[in-house]
């Protein structure tokens, strides 16, 4: 019988039982994708990865990202996890995982680095694989709607709600203050309705909530939410993709040609799993050029799958 070892970590945090959870293949050269998608679906964690040998050997891993109900070419903390887990291994297809990786992924080529502290591995850090896509803005109505809020919460101060991508798409929305943010639940009906009226092939709507919170040391600082039943995703304790294509996207609208900004999303708390999400983004010559998250990680256990 053949079997597979797995490992899951908790990322964006570094306290166990927090951030997200994420489950990992180091090595899933056997398992077709239908296998892969069934296995995603009975760990039921927001993100499973499957490790491959890369298709250049210039690179370190193919990474396959499965939801429970689907493949996806990018997402954040999976990366983040995956990478924190090689690293830690040391060895990956027979050689050496160094401090820098390169993941071959559907989204493009994602490039990971490993955080240290006194030499040992605590986190890791992502370049996101696509440049900042800004698309469709949405009626603050429609996301009051599919959030069960209403309209006069969600704000256009700063901008109206907007679909924006750095690897992934989500709907960009900020909400008057934290008060309006706890209120928040997932309308399923309305994200039904909503996505059947606004289809896109890259998949189905995707929430990404947001309120600003005061900063004690300069570096401007979220707490988010993020909302996906349409992909059996009630809510997320931290999104890394959706956290870089804010951070793209606030910088975007910044009046600087050029600037070096970070920004601290935390997510999660209403969950009761806390995260903490770092997001730093160049801007040159008036356009977004790099954005990359990090944050921390705890390793939680470890096992073998019998198929």
């Amino acid at each position: 019988m053949p079997s597979f070892d797995y490992m899951t970590v908790d990322v964006f945090t570094s306290s166990r039982f927090g951030g997200n959870p994420l489950a990992v293949i180091p090595d899933a050269r056997g398992l077709d994708p239908a296998l892969m998608q069934r296995l995603a679906v009975e760990f039921n964690y927001s993100e499973i990865t499957f490790v491959l040998p890369p298709r250049d050997p210039a690179h370190t891993a193919r990474v396959r990202i499965f939801t429970p109900t689907a493949e996806i070419p990018f997402a954040g903390h999976p990366n983040v996890g995956t990478a924190f887990l090689l690293g830690r291994q040391g060895v990956l297809f027979d050689r050496p995982v160094g401090d820098v990786m390169h993941f071959e992924e559907d989204a493009g080529l994602v490039e990971v680095t490993v955080l240290r502290e006194t030499d040992a591995i605590v986190g890791a850090r992502i370049v996101a694989p696509g440049a900042l896509e800004v698309g469709d803005r949405i009626a603050p109505k429609v996301v009051a709607s599919c959030a069960s809020l209403s309209a006069e919460h969600i704000t256009t101060v700063h901008h109206p709600p907007v679909m924006a991508s750095v690897g992934l798409p989500f709907v960009l929305a900020e909400v008057t203050d934290l008060a309006a943010l706890g209120r928040a639940r997932p309308n399923g009906n309305a994200f039904v309705e909503t996505d059947t009226r606004m289809p896109r092939p890259e998949g189905h709507l995707s929430l990404f909530l947001y309120a600003r919170v005061p900063s004690s040391n300069g570096v401007p600082r979220v707490r988010a939410r993020m909302f996906a039943p349409l992909d059996d995703i009630q809510e997320d304790p931290a999104t890394g993709s959706a956290s870089a294509a804010l951070g793209a996207y606030l910088a975007s609208l910044r009046p600087e040609p050029d600037l070096d900004t970070h920004l601290v999303i935390e997510q999660g708390v209403e969950m009761g799993r806390p995260s903490t999400i770092e997001v730093h983004v160049r801007k040159s010559a008036g356009a977004v050029r790099h954005v990359a998250i990090s944050g921390r990680c705890i390793p939680v256990m470890v096992g073998r799958i019998e198929i």
